[in-house]
């Protein structure tokens, strides 16, 4: 639990309804905290009250398929791709009249706050972005790089494989070295 104490509060944004928490003094510097697939707002619960502590207002939104955040029409095509993401990002803002909020997520959260970085840098005040997914070139994705860097690719699949998680058991510090 975010906390104890704080009712989650709703928002329309964009086609949600965005569940989130605010925590933290109104008038607080506002940073945004974006949680990955499949986790939620609770990813957060050790580093929103140092934030708060600190004196910032603290927004933690469940992202689009999580907790109490609901589409606000059965019609509306559900995905997880990168744009949608940051369309919802960017119409929560919106909803809460946030211009240049501090964005921070990883993972699905990342992606989203990398968008909207990325096409409305005017928009934030900053962005932390750790691991994971970031703005993906889909254009591009299915081009072949040059063979040595394609090469390394292949290890996604190796280890999916009961014979990678066994090398991988048996010669960790080998792999790590040629990977």
């Amino acid at each position: 639990m975010i906390d104890a104490n704080v009712r989650i509060r709703h928002v329309p944004a964009g086609v949600l309804d965005v569940a989130y928490y605010d925590l933290g003094p109104a008038g607080g510097e506002p940073v945004v905290l974006l949680h990955g697939f499949p986790y939620d707002v609770h990813s957060y619960a050790d580093v929103a009250p140092l934030l708060v502590e600190a004196g910032f207002r603290v927004l933690v939104p469940y992202l689009r398929g999580h907790g109490p955040t609901r589409f606000l029409s059965a019609d509306t095509p559900r995905s997880g791709q990168q744009g949608a993401l940051g369309a919802d990002l960017l119409a929560f803002l919106d909803a809460l009249g946030l211009h240049e909020p501090i964005l921070a997520g990883y993972d699905w959260g990342g992606r989203a706050a990398g968008v909207v970085a990325t096409l409305h840098p005017d928009r934030i005040g900053g962005l932390v972005s750790a691991g994971g997914y970031l703005i993906q070139d889909i254009a591009s994705a299915n081009t072949p790089i040059d063979p040595d860097r394609e090469a390394g690719f292949w290890y996604f699949w190796y280890f999916a494989t009961a014979r990678g998680r066994a090398g991988l058991e048996r010669n960790r510090r080998e792999i790590a070295r040629v990977i």
